[in-house]
């Protein structure tokens, strides 16, 4: 299909649809950081950038992806759902899907929108796309499913004119057990910058990757190896569990600092996933309707569901289309990583002493003991994060 990429970022949608087969027309994008990435891996497509100010998608568009602004909808933003300016701007999506009606619309957003509000900002994009005279079908998805160590569930709306979403999104459910904590055998992934109101965790993986502050200040996960180690992972590696090639947002660089390439990738789309939305675009499954289920008229709304052209189900499956398991995250990182510092172990620990946290047992202990290293070893001129 044709595909034109709104909101695009780094391209990570659009990378997985091109390797299943797709192609891009148009990629719009306003951020100058993520503009340069485009341009230098997407070298031969066109490009704009606010996407209020196109008229109409390329004649010939099939498919309009979209990974709209999300910091209205994120629980770790503003919350102000899509009457925020930012998130808002998915109306631009049925502005130029009413004019131009390609024949299918792909969506991608933080999956607190279907709890925001009561599910208030997904109830109003389906009643757009179902005044549009589309079929839909949503379903979260967790990156760690597809070979990937890092935690990332995501929501993907799919909407077509001439075809059945759910054949394309519910198609696959192969459910991944996910190891429990094993310290001292596994790696496990943190945000030190957390500890007192919540602890972003996982096991044999990273939390989700986030965007960084708007002044380019990295936020990066850190790691407690089997080891005891503890370290924060090299943006090579975040570029890796997100399924680029290391090194695909040096772009970035010519225009800003290199702490904002993390802010790049924690907005992406993790490439694999879009991989397999493109590939059963080409080659469509059978929903089985025996998942099927009630879809209350208000309220917090379910991790999948669909509109079959006359009624709104929910739909029971899991998280994990294909279920494959990643690496061991200790042997996936290629590079060492910077080891967490001593002024950032120390700002965790003093958090988590007045926290109401439960925090896995040892857990603490292995944070003091890398701060015991690596008090010992730096000199206090270079302590910082």
């Amino acid at each position: 299909m044709k595909v034109a990429g709104l909101f695009a970022g780094i391209g990570g949608l659009e990378a997985g649809l091109a390797r299943a087969g797709h192609s891009c027309l148009v990629l719009n994008e306003i951020l100058p950081a993520a503009r340069a990435v485009l341009d230098a891996r997407f070298d031969s497509v066109d490009k704009s950038d606010d996407v209020r100010a196109m008229a109409d998608l390329p004649a010939g568009t099939e498919l309009v992806a979209a990974g709209f602004p999300c910091q209205d909808l994120s629980q770790a933003g503003l919350t102000q759902g899509l009457g925020g300016q930012r998130s808002a701007l998915v109306e631009e999506v049925f502005r130029l899907a009413a004019r131009s009606r390609p024949r299918w619309i792909l969506l991608e957003n933080v999956p607190f929108m279907l709890q925001l509000g009561r599910g208030a900002a997904m109830r109003t994009i389906i009643a757009a796309l179902e005044e549009l005279g589309y079929l839909w079908a949503w379903r979260v998805v967790d990156t760690n499913g597809f070979g990937l160590p890092q935690r990332r569930e995501r929501v993907y709306l799919l909407a077509s004119r001439d075809g059945d979403p759910a054949d394309v999104l519910m198609a696959d459910d192969n459910p991944l057990e996910r190891p429990v904590t094993a310290l001292g055998q596994l790696a496990h992934g943190f945000y030190w910058t957390e500890g007192r109101g919540g602890l972003g965790w996982a096991v044999d993986a990273i939390p989700t990757l986030k965007n960084g502050s708007t002044i380019g200040i990295p936020s990066q996960p850190a790691i407690l190896l089997p080891d005891g180690r503890i370290i924060k992972p090299d943006i090579r590696d975040a570029e890796r569990m997100q399924g680029f090639q290391e090194d695909w947002t040096m772009p970035a660089e010519r225009v800003v600092r290199t702490g904002m390439r993390w802010g790049l990738v924690g907005n992406a789309v993790s490439v694999p996933v879009a991989h397999w939305i493109g590939r059963r675009l080409l080659d469509p499954g059978k929903y089985d309707r025996d998942r099927d289920r009630h879809l209350p008229m208000s309220g917090t709304l379910p991790k999948a569901a669909r509109f079959d052209g006359t009624r709104r189900h929910a739909v029971a499956i899991s998280t994990d289309p294909l279920g494959i398991r990643s690496k061991p995250l200790a042997t996936f990182l290629r590079h060492e990583g910077e080891p967490l510092s001593v002024r950032a172990t120390a700002g965790f620990l003093s958090r988590t002493r007045v926290a109401t946290l439960r925090f896995p047992p040892g857990f603490i202990a292995a944070v003091e003991a890398h701060l015991r290293i690596v008090s010992s070893t730096v000199p206090s001129s270079r302590r910082v994060a």
